[in-house]
C-alpha cells in the first residue's frame, strides 16, 4: 500500500466501518448512475429470459434502441462496477491503516467482508438471479487481498501493460471481425438471444432449481474481471477519484481512448440488432466477441469521464452543496448493494412468467423492460434519499457492516 498510519496513533487490531464524512463524491456518484445502466441490461435478459435481451426483428424505434443499447450498455456496466470495486479494497484498506490498525488486521477485515460478499452472492443468485456479481467479486476480492494488496507500486504497474495487451487484442479482433463482415456470403443472421432457462421458467420452484445450475458458470465467467478490478485497485492508490480536478488530464486521455474503444467495439454489433448491418452466422459470431472484450474498456472509461464530471462540478461548488439530485444519485451509491439487490426483487415481480410478466401482457418486451428499469431505478434513488436524511445505511451494507464487524 501507499499510505501508513500516522505515527502518533497505536496499532489496534481494526476500526469500524466508514463514516459520510470520509466518503469521496465521484465513487458514490458512479456506483449511483451505472445503476441505471446494470438495470437497462438486467431487465432486458429478465423480460427476453436471455442474453443480451433483445429483439431480433426491430422496427422502427426500436432499432435505435437496440443500437444504443448494444453499443453503450451491454458488457459495458458490469466492468465500471469491477473497477469501483478494486478502487473500494484499497479506500477500506487505507482507511483501516490509517486509524492504526495492524497489516494483519486489514487483510483480516478485507477477507471477512469478501468471505460475507461470497455468501451474499450464493443466496443472492438461488433465489432471485443467477447473473449474480456479488459472489464472483467476492472471490475476486479474496484473491486481491492475497496476492495484491500489499505489493508496491511497481508490481502494480504491470495491470497498466496487461492493459496494453488487451488493446492490442481488441485491435486484431476488430480487424478479425472487418474481415468476417466483409467475407460474409451466407444467409443474413439475425441476433438472437441465448437462452436462460430460469427466466423462462414457469414457476418459482423451477426457477430455483434452474439458477443454481447456471450460476456456478456464469460465476467462473465472471472471474475474469480480475483484471479490471485490479486496474482499480492501481486507481485507487493514486487516490483519482478523491482528487480528480489533480487528475483532470489523465483522466481525459483515459475516457477518450476507452470510450472509443468501447464504442466502436460495439457498434459493429449494435448495427446489427438494429437490423441495419446484414451479416452471416459467422460474422455475427466475430462482431459478438469483438462486443464483450472491447466492452471491458468501458469500465476504466466510463468512470474516468464521471471523474471528470465531478472534477468540473466541484470546481463551482463544495461537493455537499450540487443539490438534490446528484445528492440523491450519490446516496443510492453510498447503498449500491441494497440498490443492485432492489433490482433483482423487482425484476422477479415484474417480469418473470409466473408473476407479472409485463414484457408478455403489455407488449413492446424491450421498451417495457427499459421502462421498468429507469422506473425501478427513479424509486430507488428517492429511496436512498429518504434513508440519507435519516442517516440509515440501507439494509444490505447494515447486515454486511454487522457481519464484518
Amino acid at each position: 500500500m501507499t499510505t501508513t498510519s500516522a505515527a502518533t496513533q497505536p496499532r489496534t487490531d481494526h476500526r469500524g466501518p466508514v463514516t459520510g464524512k470520509e466518503r469521496a463524491l465521484a465513487p458514490d456518484l458512479i456506483r449511483g448512475a451505472m445503476l441505471l445502466l446494470i438495470g437497462l441490461a438486467n431487465s432486458a435478459n429478465f423480460a427476453f429470459a436471455g442474453q443480451p435481451g433483445v429483439d431480433g426483428a426491430p422496427t422502427g424505434l426500436l432499432r435505435v434502441f437496440n443500437l444504443l443499447k448494444l453499443t453503450l450498455v451491454d458488457a459495458r456496466a458490469y466492468p465500471v462496477f469491477a473497477v469501483m470495486f478494486g478502487y473500494g479494497l484499497i479506500q477500506l484498506a487505507r482507511r483501516q491503516s490509517n486509524s492504526g490498525a495492524t497489516p494483519g488486521a486489514v487483510r483480516k477485515v478485507l477477507l471477512k467482508r469478501n468471505v460475507w460478499l461470497i455468501a451474499f452472492g450464493l443466496v443472492h443468485a438461488t433465489l432471485l438471479y443467477f447473473g449474480d456479481f456479488l459472489g464472483a467479486y467476492g472471490i475476486v476480492g479474496v484473491l486481491c487481498t492475497l496476492v495484491l494488496l500489499n505489493r508496491g507500486d511497481r508490481f502494480h504497474k504491470i495491470v497498466l501493460w496487461i492493459w496494453g495487451f488487451q488493446l492490442v487484442y481488441v485491435l486484431v479482433a476488430g480487424a478479425l471481425g472487418v474481415l468476417a463482415v466483409l467475407n460474409s456470403s451466407g444467409p443474413a443472421h439475425q441476433l438472437s438471444n441465448s437462452p436462460n432457462p430460469s427466466l423462462a421458467a414457469t414457476s418459482y420452484g423451477a426457477s430455483l432449481v434452474d439458477r443454481l445450475h447456471e450460476y456456478p458458470s456464469h460465476t467462473a465467467f465472471v472471474l475474469g474481471f480480475v483484471v479490471v478490478v485490479w486496474l482499480g485497485m492501481y486507481a485507487a492508490r493514486q487516490q483519482i477519484l478523491e482528487r480528480p480536478a489533480e487528475h483532470r488530464t489523465l483522466l481525459t486521455r483515459v475516457a477518450v481512448v476507452c470510450l472509443g474503444v468501447t464504442v466502436l467495439g460495439g457498434l459493429p454489433l449494435g448495427l446489427v440488432g438494429a437490423g441495419w448491418l446484414h451479416v452471416d452466422e459467422n460474422a455475427v459470431g466475430s462482431l459478438e466477441f469483438l462486443s464483450h472484450i472491447s466492452g471491458q474498456f468501458g469500465g476504466p472509461g466510463y468512470v474516468a469521464l464521471f471523474g471528470l464530471i465531478v472534477a468540473k462540478l466541484t470546481a463551482r461548488r463544495p461537493a455537499d452543496q450540487l443539490g438534490l439530485p446528484l445528492t440523491a444519485i450519490s446516496a443510492l451509491g453510498q447503498r449500491s448493494m441494497t440498490g443492485y439487490l432492489f433490482q433483482s426483487v423487482c425484476w422477479l415481480v415484474l417480469l418473470a412468467p409466473f408473476t407479472l410478466h409485463l414484457g408478455e401482457r403489455l407488449g413492446h418486451t424491450a421498451f417495457t423492460a427499459a421502462g421498468c428499469a429507469t422506473a425501478v431505478w427513479v424509486v430507488s434513488v428517492i429511496g436512498a434519499q429518504l434513508m440519507r436524511t435519516r442517516k440509515y445505511r440501507g439494509p444490505a451494507e447494515t447486515l454486511l457492516r454487522r457481519l464484518v464487524y
